[in-house]
């Protein structure tokens, strides 16, 4: 995986920062010039939060579109189309923090899936567990905050798919890792 400097993660910030802004105000964002790293096809999510709290999240977990792009997509369907919330509003923008969580490809765990949870590990791998049409996702970020060990972080992430606890432990379900460069919007 190639990893952003911190400057390129900051301009990521920014990024999603002034789409946010300039769509909710209703003015058309122009992309700035931008490094090439910014090209390149990631997988991205944009999390928002409000005083701590979750406000919105949802991204791309496979490179589909160049990286600013996808920035830029991720945090407007985070403001406006994430199902557990209702839309940002204009007023709310000032109390909004942005986080940028720029992924690597996910990769299916290998070899029989009662081993899964040695292959995984808290605060360096995010999940995607699948099966049965359906797939969940959670980032690195997630099973730290909440203090999850791999278990539960498995467990968690086969019910975010709205599948059943523990089916991580089963042939027929897909496990998938990557790994995630996470950057923060700064308070002032």
């Amino acid at each position: 995986m190639f990893a952003l400097t911190s400057e390129e993660g900051r301009t990521a910030v920014r990024i999603a920062r002034a789409a946010l802004e300039k769509n909710l105000r209703g003015e058309a964002f122009t992309m700035p010039d931008l490094p090439p790293a910014f090209s390149e096809k990631r997988g991205v999510f944009v999390t928002l939060t409000a005083g701590g709290s979750l406000r919105g999240c949802i991204g791309l977990p496979y490179p589909v579109m160049p990286l600013a792009e996808g920035i830029v997509h991720a945090a407007l369907s985070a403001a406006l189309e994430d199902p557990r919330f209702p839309a940002v509003r204009t007023g709310e923008l000032a109390g909004i923090r942005v986080e940028v969580t720029v992924l690597s490809v996910p990769e299916p765990l290998t070899g029989p899936a009662a081993e899964r949870a040695g292959h995984v590990e808290v605060g360096r791998h995010g999940l995607v567990v699948s099966g049965r049409g359906h797939s969940g996702l959670l980032l690195p970020q997630v099973a730290t905050e909440y203090e999850w060990n791999t278990e539960e972080f498995l467990d968690h992430t086969c019910l975010k798919a709205g599948l059943p606890q523990g089916c991580w432990r089963r042939d027929e379900f897909e496990v998938a890792v990557f790994e995630g460069q996470i950057f923060t919007e700064e308070v002032e």
